[in-house]
């Protein structure tokens, strides 16, 4: 067994509904409890195992970003103490304890997924991604590597729509692959100025930049007020609040806060 630990406490089932929920993500393939993802141009099978998760092969390079895919970073302990003290959470969590929200591990990955979300059905943002991922992705036995950008840079514009993106989807995908963002140098800035940069291309928004905090840096007042689906679920749990009001009452967790929502809300919590 290649056991690599990971914080407690920690549910892989709960952690890895995403990748079962809304169809094949070819990029993250889920197959008879084991999830496999293409790190490095190997095939690395992630499954369940006391103390953490069994990785095969395990080494530095999948370690580290398998940790990063699962959500180690999240500081679980002091949300659970927080959420104790919070009524709507003090509910809400503790049927859930145990998720750790997964991360994109590539920005670039983050940022063209959250484009191939905007204003679908995350059933077909996933058909989308998938088909993407198939045509320019690299192999590596049952699993794809997501496309790097420099593959995508000489992409045609009508093989994209072909695979399902709008024009202007499309435009903004292969303007990012083209033109991509100095990656390094966004992890040490503050949140408003991770945002200010991402804005200035073309389509990528506030919501898209919103979940890049979130779901790529793991920012902990990441709350992407706009997005619908989040909107809902502060609805259900606060119903007549504003949601920016709410992710306020939520600091400084607002990232896992809307996280343990929106699964709350999909899992039926408290109804």
């Amino acid at each position: 067994m290649t056991l690599l630990r990971l914080p407690e406490p920690y549910e892989f089932d709960l952690s890895t509904a995403r990748y079962r929920a809304w169809g094949r993500d070819l990029a993250n393939v889920w197959e008879d409890g084991v999830l496999y993802r293409a790190i490095g141009g190997r095939e690395v099978a992630i499954s369940a195992t006391a103390g953490g998760v069994d990785v095969e092969p395990l080494d530095a390079e999948t370690g580290a970003v398998v940790r990063k895919l699962l959500g180690a970073e999240f500081d679980l302990d002091a949300f659970y103490a927080f959420a104790a003290t919070e009524p709507v959470l003090a509910t809400v969590v503790p049927p859930l304890r145990g998720l750790r929200p997964p991360l994109a591990p590539d920005p670039f990955e983050s940022l063209v997924t959250s484009i191939t979300a905007q204003q679908v059905s995350l059933h077909a943002a996933f058909a989308i991604r998938s088909r993407l991922v198939e045509r320019f992705g690299e192999r590596a036995g049952r699993v794809y590597a997501f496309p790097r950008a420099e593959r995508l840079a000489g992409a045609d514009e009508d093989v994209l729509y072909a695979l399902g993106f709008s024009r202007r989807k499309a435009e903004y995908v292969l303007g990012l692959a083209r033109a991509p963002l100095a990656w390094d140098e966004l992890a040490p800035l503050g949140d408003e100025e991770v945002k200010a940069r991402l804005v200035q291309f073309r389509g990528l928004g506030e919501w898209t930049a919103d979940w890049f905090l979130a779901r790529h840096l793991a920012r902990p007042r990441a709350w992407p007020a706009g997005d619908l689906a989040l909107r809902k679920a502060v609805a259900a749990f606060y119903p007549g609040a504003d949601v920016n009001a709410v992710g306020a009452r939520l600091d400084p967790f607002q990232n896992l806060s809307a996280h343990y929502l929106l699964a709350g809300l999909y899992a039926g919590v408290g109804s």
